[in-house]
């Protein structure tokens, strides 16, 4: 038996490639991708998700895997693996979005995560971000943040090269 997939509201976009390319560094997505995606298949409605929040450009629903109660994933509709994959008018309301999320659960601490590419722990290739609540020391995200000493020198090269490029 097929699962049911929740109706589509009038925002439905479907998970076919779009033509809202801002500059040549995005990189198109191909059918294939696409019709591979897990996140693709849900905003389509082939998978059924617990949907939070759906407009034109973006969809969020909870977990299946939580790391807490409220564990929520908020994704542009446009397909993309990485966060420059994606152009920025699609990205536009993601952030609103996950303070929107937030703000609906009462949740003093969380985190909010993105990660890009495999050694960065990205498992689906499609951009998106976890709101995860913190509700005490056990729950939610745990990070190690193992910090250097910087060079001040080094810095300072780094901010010209990164700025010039922008």
């Amino acid at each position: 038996m097929a699962p049911s997939t929740p109706p589509l509201g009038p925002h439905f976009q479907t998970a076919e490639p779009h033509n809202s390319y801002q500059t040549s560094r995005h990189t198109k997505p191909t059918l294939s991708t696409t019709m591979a995606c897990i996140f693709c298949k849900i905003i389509k409605g082939d998978i059924p998700s617990l949907k939070l929040f759906e407009s034109e450009k973006t969809l969020a629903f909870l977990d299946i895997g939580p790391l807490s109660r409220g564990h929520s994933l908020i994704i542009p509709k446009h397909h993309g693996a990485k966060l420059h994959d994606i152009p920025d008018d699609q990205l536009a309301e993601v952030l609103s979005v996950t303070k929107k999320i937030a703000v609906a659960q009462g949740v003093e601490d969380y985190n909010i995560l993105q990660n890009n590419g495999r050694i960065a722990h990205q498992e689906v290739d499609h951009v998106h971000f976890h709101l995860i609540p913190k509700p005490n020391k056990e729950e939610g995200l745990g990070i190690v943040w193992p910090t250097k000493q910087a060079d001040k020198g080094e810095l300072q090269k780094l901010l010209e090269e990164i700025k010039s490029k922008m």
